[in-house]
């Protein structure tokens, strides 16, 4: 196994899934203050899942999104 190529695959992966959650998120925001759904003032809460099946991976990772300070 080469160790930098294996940091280098899962580096790439992590970003492809950063920049497309927070396409993804921020748009459904956007979207729905747009429509009056949402204020702006609004927190919630996210969860994402990685998985792995062939690793035996499973894991929830959780936090917060606040749309204001």
């Amino acid at each position: 196994m080469n160790e930098d190529n294996l940091n280098m695959q899962i580096r790439q992966y992590l970003k492809k899934v950063g920049i497309t959650s927070q396409r993804t998120i921020e748009q459904a925001i956007q979207m729905q203050i747009g429509s009056g759904q949402l204020t702006g003032s609004e927190q919630f809460n996210i969860k994402m899942v990685l998985s792995i099946p062939e690793l035996d991976i499973n894991q929830e990772i959780n936090g917060e999104i606040k749309l204001s300070k």
